[in-house]
């Protein structure tokens, strides 16, 4: 892989990656919380992400993010299943701190102890198949910063033992972030950041400590696929129907949000300019947005993971195009 085509997650840790990663929360399949309400994406088909992840390797992703939770379980086995004779050609990120029963597909709560990561991660090797996580990361967004230091350490002492090779925190919050970022195997910090939702001070912290900045929600969680119109809903089972309050892109019954589809609508040329499709200019926005950025956008079928790679012979979308977007996106906010 060249340059473009290729990220290191690190400075000195030797773990190179695609540009472009694949999320692994859609194929866990359909989950919930303890009142009933959705966390996954509707139902999936098995075979399909198998085939799926298979194309993706084809087309030269080498990285795949999942968690514990995604599923109950379930994603965990589906992409160690795909991966079986060929572990040795991939980057797996993975992540704890969340509770779940893998019977009832449920979300039970969330877990911080330090006591707890031996046992989660013992979990997710078995589901994976494998004999140790590429990418270990912390689950829970918000845990108390004193709490997630000592959380820091066990994940050193995961690195010296062979089972992990790096950690990070999947964060959204600087602070957080640069906390983990003082230990000397943390490699990356996994946040939201796409076209809509900008993360300057988290990519200004990746570029500063040499850290990968691991990009979930790079599509706006579907709202830059271009699928969702006027009159576009969600399905029953899908996260999106019934909104927690963090997922902002969409409104009751999976309704895209009015005014965030006036602002994709607002750079659509821009973004679909140079014969990219919208998803691939969303890509395209990231990997020219910093050089440390590597998105992940999910995937349920082998037509997604080809549109998404499909993006890497675009590559970054150019430094006019940039400000073009920044000037269309003031201007719809200020509408």
């Amino acid at each position: 892989m060249n340059a473009m085509e290729s990220r290191t997650l690190g400075r000195q840790s030797g773990i190179t990656v695609s540009a472009l990663g694949l999320g692994c929360w859609a194929i866990g399949g359909e989950w919930q919380d303890v009142e009933g309400n959705a966390l996954g994406w509707g139902a999936v088909d098995d075979a399909e992400s198998v085939a799926a992840i298979h194309r993706a390797l084809d087309l030269g992703v080498t990285f795949f993010d999942t968690a514990d939770t995604y599923g109950a379980g379930h994603s965990e086995r589906v992409l160690g299943r795909a991966l079986a004779g060929r572990r040795d050609e991939v980057v797996v990120a993975t992540k704890w701190g969340n509770r779940f029963d893998p019977d009832t597909r449920t979300l039970t709560g969330a877990d911080a102890t330090p006591g707890y990561v031996r046992q989660a991660l013992t979990g997710s090797l078995a589901r994976l198949g494998t004999d140790h996580i590429d990418l270990y990361q912390l689950h829970l967004s918000d845990a108390p910063l004193a709490q997630a230091a000592e959380l820091r350490d066990v994940c050193e002492e995961l690195v010296t033992e062979g089972l992990i090779r790096g950690y990070a925190w999947s964060t959204d919050d600087p602070e957080r972030a640069a906390l983990f970022a003082e230990g000397p195997h943390c490699v990356a910090v996994q946040h939201a950041c796409n076209v809509l939702q900008d993360a300057p001070e988290l990519l200004d912290l990746c570029e500063r400590r040499g850290l990968a900045g691991v990009n979930r929600s790079p599509l706006a969680m579907g709202l830059l696929t271009g699928k969702y119109g006027p009159g576009s809903r969600s399905s029953s089972g899908d996260i999106r129907a019934t909104p927690p309050v963090w997922l902002r892109w969409f409104g009751e019954g999976g309704v895209p949000a009015p005014e965030w589809m006036a602002r994709v609508d607002a750079v659509r040329d821009v973004l679909t300019s140079d014969g990219r499709t919208l998803a691939q200019g969303a890509l395209g926005w990231l990997w020219a947005r910093s050089p440390q950025t590597v998105p992940i956008p999910g995937f349920r079928t082998v037509a997604q993971v080809e549109e998404n790679a499909g993006a890497l012979e675009h590559g970054p979308l150019r430094p006019e195009q940039l400000e073009e977007i920044d000037k269309l996106l003031s201007r719809e906010s200020a509408a």
